[in-house]
């Protein structure tokens, strides 16, 4: 694989630079004095963003776009074999570097490079985690995979020798990686269009945590199902996080704000140590947050700090995100796409002020909506009111024969109460017909539905 030397500045092409991931690299070898090329199908206020650090970006993918003097191009998981700039990368002798490659290498060039893994939750507690490295001025580079308020964007450039990140499992890009600090959060079936089953899932989580040398750590969620099999004959440092004495730190006397921000005491070795407020909602960010203490007291940092770290922390964007008020309506928006999300989302609803709940619910993925069908069924029918949307293609073409009527029947086979519009004004119009002062509506998913919240209020 080529090397590319981090200290020598050179030009760089990214294939797919409006991506949030590869954004936010190219964002920071522009920092670092590296002339960045790249293209991607749209124009977006990150191209447009980057354009303004210097970077010049085609709309379009050609091989007109590639120059001869690029020292490597870095492509995304989402360009095949037949892309035209590949092709001419590999004609003029261009090395190439998968995002998952370049970013491993970029990760190297840390003193502390941390990765955040997990079918769920990697998005906020990045920002958890990184919040309170902020706070302890450990002065981070950090790239989240959604928008951290309190940093402005997905991308901060630090100064240190710190660096986080989330560590996707997809197509195995966190065995590409170089942590010396990982956090597995969860693993659960997901990307099953990648992966063969939950064992094949398990095996790579493994492999990542192997990628920790002796002097690192493995921060992981001690309740996974045989957590041992993760954590065996490993060199570095483990601890665990979760429920019960068992566990390294886990949390106890957990109760809720109005507006479902929980509260605990914090537990390590059967002892309370002190007690912790969080901003962000939800049973399951506490268990976020257990992860983001244990990875801040193995990096030194004290108790006072990572409490003001968690206070401070918002979470990112489209993580229950309240959008705004309309008409005595709540309008919250939640990245949730995955039965296990939609589970812990709905009992953060079950502690928010409403009354009733229509949930607008946007399937991503043929592959994911067909081989979880029953499990979202499930979840959904816990639910008053569900109005679904047709599913998010992303990256994937029809070839199941899978509809949200599928989801739809399943649900209402199961006792609940779902809809299914084919076009986002139809659910609009829905929503204004019978939505009422106290109602709360969410829109749920990995892909465009939180247009309709927006539009409903106006943005």
């Amino acid at each position: 694989m080529y090397e590319l030397d981090f200290n020598k500045p050179a030009k760089l092409h990214f294939t797919g630079i409006g991506g949030i991931s590869m954004s936010a690299l190219a964002e920071i070898m522009l920092s670092k004095g590296f002339t960045i090329t790249g293209s991607d199908n749209k124009a977006s206020e990150i191209t447009e963003h980057l354009e303004s650090l210097g970077a010049r970006i085609s709309i379009g993918q050609v091989a007109e776009n590639v120059d001869d003097d690029v020292e490597v191009l870095i492509y995304t998981a989402a360009v095949k074999e037949d892309n035209p700039e590949l092709i001419a990368a590999k004609e003029k002798n261009i090395p190439l570097l998968s995002r998952a490659e370049f970013l491993g290498q970029m990760m190297r060039n840390y003193n502390t490079a941390i990765g955040v893994s997990g079918t769920h939750g990697k998005t906020t507690t990045t920002t958890l985690l990184s919040q309170i490295m902020i706070e302890a001025g450990l002065d981070p580079t950090i790239l989240v995979g959604g928008i951290m308020p309190t940093i402005g964007g997905n991308t901060r450039i630090g100064a240190s020798g710190n660096m986080i990140t989330e560590a996707c499992e997809y197509t195995n890009s966190f065995l590409s990686f170089a942590p010396s600090i990982g956090i597995i959060l969860n693993v659960a079936e997901d990307h099953l269009d990648f992966f063969k089953d939950l064992n094949d899932i398990r095996n790579s989580f493994r492999k990542y945590a192997e990628l920790l040398p002796a002097d690192g750590c493995l921060v992981i969620n001690g309740d996974i199902e045989d957590v041992d099999f993760f954590t065996k004959d490993l060199p570095c440092k483990v601890i665990k996080v979760g429920d019960g004495d068992s566990n390294d730190y886990s949390a106890s006397n957990i109760t809720y704000d109005e507006f479902a921000h929980p509260s605990f005491d914090l537990v390590s070795k059967g002892e309370i140590i002190g007690h912790i407020d969080l901003h962000v909602t939800g049973k399951h960010n506490v268990y976020n947050s257990l992860a983001a203490i244990a990875a801040s007291v193995f990096m030194g940092i004290d108790l006072d700090t990572i409490r003001k770290g968690l206070f401070e922390t918002s979470g990112a964007q489209r993580r229950f995100q309240l959008k705004g008020k309309i008409g005595g309506i709540t309008v919250i928006d939640d990245y949730a796409h995955h039965p296990d999300e939609i589970n812990v989302t709905i009992n953060t609803i079950e502690k928010y002020p409403h009354n009733n709940t229509y949930l607008v619910f946007q399937p991503h993925t043929y592959t994911r909506t067909h081989a979880l069908l029953d499990e979202f069924a499930k979840a959904l029918s816990r639910v008053d009111n569900v109005i679904l949307a047709e599913i998010y293609a992303a990256r994937e073409k029809n070839t199941l024969g899978i509809s949200s009527k599928d989801l739809m029947n399943k649900i209402n086979e199961l006792g609940g109460n779902a809809t299914y519009f084919p076009s986002f004004d139809e659910i609009e119009n829905f929503l204004l017909e019978k939505c009422i002062d106290g109602d709360l509506v969410i829109t749920m998913g990995a892909g465009d539905v939180y247009k309709i919240g927006e539009k409903l209020i106006g943005n």
